[in-house]
């Protein structure tokens, strides 16, 4: 007979003993005031760059109002799933304003990015289906196409040549879908959605775009990378966050009117959870006004990105990307960590990105300066970045 196993509790130790060793453990620490430019820990003010907050709207006093105002109006949450009772006018009221606002005929509100995600995708595809990923996608999306159990073609980081490939070679049959992020989230590069809308078209596929690191950013109004490279009606399936730069929680997919409806009846992840807390519907709405009436906000960003990227270039660092997330790649994870905390000594939060979130060899800090961060604090980010650079040894 085999022996039996640990007790639970032995056993997690043992395993988080591992992650330590390997300087793989993650820790959890309070932060005690809102994602603005700067914030409180322990006491201490901290210059914040890992937010996702990049427009500054989460502490926006419009969208505090609008979240209020709902809590008086509907209370704290629904109470139950959309499709018993949870379904409120102010869902049906954000979900038309974020269709207009991505031009589609229709959107559907999701509690979070991962359920849009994964709900999305196994609806759309299943078995004798293909899906086809690129590599550096969000494990929302990658866990999203294993759980549809399509075939799943991962191809190399926008490699148009390799995914056409792929898309050749598939056996003929099913549902065919491309699905891709349009900003990385770790690596801040763009995809390159002309060529894929183009494949999707020559090879009979769907195209789904997740904007969650484009929509407010990019775009002559903020709707997503799809608006800025000109492509937005050849994407079938358009998805975002309410939770970064729209500055509340959630996320949306867009799209046909058949397309929404489908997803209120088969997508698993909005069918069988509670719907979003009426506080966040009701902020991402006024957010998206914000974003529509107040394009300097944008500007402002793209500015603060250009000016640290070039700044952390001229020092020394390897900082990838071409949009506000700038990747400051180190490589070795132990010498990625001591560049963290040499920084949170000085009062700057970058936080450390360590495989399986980035492959191995790759560890970084991911760096997301905000709209309303001033030069002052720029200057003050780039100094620190100078000395501990030095301090760590990342910088000879």
């Amino acid at each position: 007979m085999p022996p039996p196993p640990a007790a639970l509790d032995a056993h997690l130790a043992e395993e988080l003993e591992l992650l330590d060793a390997a300087a793989l453990r993650r820790r959890l620490f309070p932060i005690q005031s809102g994602a603005g430019p700067e914030v409180l820990i322990d006491g201490r003010r901290y210059l914040l760059l890992s937010s996702n907050n990049y427009l500054g709207l989460a502490t926006h006093p419009a969208l505090r109002a609008a979240a209020c105002r709902a809590i008086e109006q509907y209370g704290c949450g629904t109470g139950a799933s959309r499709l018993i009772a949870g379904h409120l006018d102010l869902h049906a009221a954000v979900e038309a304003k974020l269709a207009a606002f991505k031009g589609t005929d229709a959107a559907l509100l999701f509690p979070s990015g991962y359920q849009a995600n994964v709900g999305t995708i196994s609806a759309l595809v299943g078995r004798g289906d293909h899906v086809y990923s690129d590599a550096l996608n969000h494990a929302s999306i990658i866990d999203g196409c294993r759980l549809s159990r399509a075939s799943v073609h991962v191809y190399p980081h926008r490699d148009v040549r390799a995914l056409e490939a792929e898309l050749a070679a598939s056996a003929p049959g099913g549902r065919r879908l491309i699905v891709t992020d349009s900003v990385f989230s770790m690596d801040g590069d763009r995809a390159p959605l002309a060529a894929l809308a183009a494949l999707a078209e020559q090879y009979h596929s769907w195209l789904m775009v997740d904007e969650a690191h484009a929509t407010g950013v990019l775009g002559a109004r903020g709707a997503g990378l799809a608006e800025a490279d000109g492509v937005s009606e050849r994407v079938d399936v358009h998805l975002g966050t309410l939770g970064k730069a729209l500055g509340s929680a959630g996320a949306y997919v867009a799209g046909s009117r058949a397309l929404i409806d489908w997803l209120v009846n088969r997508a698993r992840s909005f069918v069988y959870t509670t719907g979003l807390a009426p506080a966040a519907a009701a902020a991402a709405g006024a957010a998206l006004d914000i974003i529509v009436a107040e394009p300097a906000r944008r500007d402002a960003l793209a500015r603060n990105a250009t000016r640290l990227r070039a700044g952390l270039r001229a020092l020394g660092f390897d900082a990838g990307g071409d949009t506000h997330i700038i990747a400051v790649i180190v490589g070795d994870t132990r010498a990625t960590l001591r560049l963290g905390d040499a920084l949170r000594t000085r009062g700057v939060l970058a936080q450390p990105i360590r495989p399986p979130t980035v492959p191995e060899g790759t560890a970084r800090l991911r760096v997301t300066p905000m709209a309303t961060h001033d030069e002052s604090q720029i200057d003050r980010a780039l100094a620190s970045f100078a000395e501990a650079g030095r301090e760590s040894g990342v910088l000879r």
